[in-house]
């Protein structure tokens, strides 16, 4: 077999395992009643619930943070973040949190915020340590 030939075949496999790895993260947009039907991992969007109580102590747990959000339902939801609480994250517009339901709880792995800006809208991402032990 020619050098081309095996470099376009490594080639051609290293395609393929980005585009299935790629895949995986393709999830659609769920609201929180078919989070809760599902039970898989599920990406929700809705809006800060500004009126009830978000919980963070940096000095009891620093990667616990919970707050409320509304899905485009209008259904709330108490969200679960094993994460520090981002910095400005009272002035988000748009939040994405990827996770599960537990019980009536989303337990989220992931967030993106979308956040006003004066000249251009800027996207906040916050991963957490723990996805891995979430999404078994």
């Amino acid at each position: 077999m020619k050098k081309s030939h095996i470099i376009a075949i490594v080639m051609i496999v290293a395609a393929i395992g980005i585009f299935i790895s790629s895949g995986s993260d393709m999830t659609t947009f769920s609201t929180f009643k078919e989070a809760t039907a599902t039970q898989k991992v599920v990406k929700v969007s809705g809006d800060l619930v500004k009126n009830k109580e978000m919980y963070y102590d940096e000095q009891e747990n620093p990667n616990l943070f919970t707050f409320y959000l509304k899905d485009s339902e209008g259904q709330e939801r108490k969200v679960i973040l094993n994460n520090a609480k981002p910095q400005d994250f009272e002035k988000s517009e748009n939040i994405v949190v990827t996770g599960k339901m537990q019980n009536d709880e989303f337990v989220a792995t992931d967030m993106l915020m979308k956040c006003p800006s004066k000249y251009k809208d800027e996207e906040i991402y916050v991963k957490s340590k723990e996805t891995a032990s979430i999404m078994n």
